[in-house]
């Protein structure tokens, strides 16, 4: 007798370690106690059940961590498919003063070459630097100017050359493949047989820190504090949740790193900033200080850049005995390992970009949100939340690894569709008309000014409706943990 397919909510729990018991707390329909529409954030491959099921899983987790704290059942967790389909999109809805979030810059963007296509990523000013380096320009040249040379010089070219040549210069450019041309290149073949989420013990110290709770508010993660060193989105959106759910959150930045504000607009909330520089000492005296009372790190940065400061998980567990420690970076194992990279670009070189064109010979497609980032974001978080239960069960300091390149690999070849396409159909699904993303949006007056922005989409019973604070200016905050 054949076995019903896992669906993906169960997939992403039994990758975390959870009881699979537990999942009847998200009920038992095919949706898994969720309400709403296929029909939102439509795409060939199975997108919202990617979000869906990450929310679901950080919810339960969520949910877990609360029963375990207090002492008291296990909550109710139900997910609105409505809010995490806003929620996926939260940069598009963002408003800031009335004004729409900048989200693609002109030279991040897509490029014919001599033997297919190639996707660029210049959001930052530093890539884009390197970027027109490579083609001769200097920093300060016009974006007309940059582009037209661009689309010049790589329609000579082959994607692997201009892959090759942005990257060994700092650049971010990658070649279009397709599924079985991921699979079968080493940076590829490298993620097989490797878990959704990486999950260690480092040590076997007796140390709990996640001590038990009492009194109201009872949010699962109350009187936590967590280390936040994330960019962009994928890590800034596990963080934000973590504020959400009760935790003192403070962001630490370089001083000399840009970061796009519309960005920490859109995922500063519940959160404090501060700016040190760990190459410093005086900016590694103060990081010490705050790691002496940390429960939670959670490292965004591509592998090998904070390690130079010796920020390793095992000198982080030796110094500060108990910590769970989060690990996100785009590429996962393998030679990339240790290369830049963002959600466009993974989509582009793992072939999710090819089997979202809209036809042939026309350039690569792309999915209907930024799936990567935030479902790798809350995977993230659910799998901190879930590393919190079992520390403070058993103790010892906790690692949980993810990569957005992973993530790419569970959507491709794991999760279930929702249906088998005739290859000689037309097989974009159709959006849901009835779909308008006002419900799960609000606004709030903050240091930043009035900012529209969707709602948190974790949802159990007792879990907060929105952030208890506004983002502030980057770095304003002092290098200090809130007061018990």
């Amino acid at each position: 007798m054949n076995q019903a397919p896992l669906s993906g909510t169960e997939q992403a729990w039994a990758a975390l370690g959870g009881d699979p018991a537990l999942l009847a707390h998200l009920g038992s329909s095919a949706h898994l106690g969720t309400v709403g529409s296929d029909g939102l954030l439509p795409a060939r491959l199975p997108v919202m059940e990617l979000a869906r099921s990450a929310v679901a899983v950080c919810s339960l987790a969520a949910a877990e961590l609360a029963a375990r704290r207090t002492g008291r059942p296990v909550p109710r967790v139900r997910i609105d498919d409505g809010a995490v389909a806003t929620a996926f999109t939260s940069e598009r809805h963002l408003r800031i003063d009335g004004r729409a979030a900048t989200t693609f810059a002109p030279l991040s963007r897509f490029w014919r070459t001599a033997d297919g296509w190639v996707r660029t990523h210049a959001n930052y000013p530093h890539h884009r630097a390197r970027l027109l380096a490579t083609l001769g320009l200097p920093a300060d040249t016009p974006d007309d100017l940059a582009v037209d040379t661009a689309a010049a010089s790589f329609a000579g070219r082959p994607s692997d050359e201009i892959e090759r040549t942005v990257y060994a210069a700092g650049g971010l450019a990658v070649a279009a493949r397709t599924p079985g041309q991921w699979a079968a290149d080493p940076r590829g073949a490298a993620l097989a047989g490797t878990p959704l989420v990486g999950r260690d013990r480092i040590d076997h110290a007796t140390v709990r820190r996640t001590a038990a709770l009492t009194g109201e508010p009872l949010l699962p993660a109350a009187g936590l504090r967590v280390l936040d060193l994330t960019r962009v989105i994928a890590g800034p959106v596990a963080t934000r949740t973590l504020a959400l759910l009760g935790a003192d959150v403070l962001r630490i930045d370089a001083p000399q790193l840009p970061e796009s504000p519309d960005a920490h607009s859109d995922t500063g909330f519940g959160k404090r900033s501060v700016e040190l520089d760990l190459a410093g000492r005086s900016g590694r005296a103060a990081f010490d200080g705050l790691l002496a009372d940390a429960d939670v790190v959670v490292i965004g940065y591509r592998p090998g850049s904070v390690e130079r400061f010796g920020l390793t998980p095992r000198s982080l567990a030796a110094r500060r005995p108990g910590l769970v420690i989060g690990r996100l970076s785009a590429w996962g194992h393998g030679p990339w390992a240790r290369q830049r990279g963002f959600d466009s670009l993974v989509q582009v070189a793992t072939g999710i970009a090819s089997v979202e064109a809209a036809g042939p010979g026309g350039p690569p497609g792309a999915l209907p949100a930024q799936a990567l980032d935030h479902g790798t974001g809350y995977l993230l978080a659910a799998a901190v939340l879930r590393a919190l239960t079992e520390q403070h069960d058993e103790g010892g300091s906790r690692l949980v690894t993810l990569s957005l390149a992973r993530t790419a690999a569970w959507l491709l070849d794991e999760l279930p569709a929702h249906r088998e396409p005739d290859e000689d159909a037309d097989t974009e699904t159709a959006a849901d008309p009835s779909y308008g993303p006002e419900k799960w949006l609000t606004e709030t007056d903050g240091p930043l000014g009035r900012l529209r922005h969707a709602l948190p989409p974790v949802a159990f019973d007792g879990a907060p409706a929105d952030w208890s604070r506004p983002p502030g200016p980057l770095g304003a905050d002092a290098t200090a943990w809130l007061k018990a």
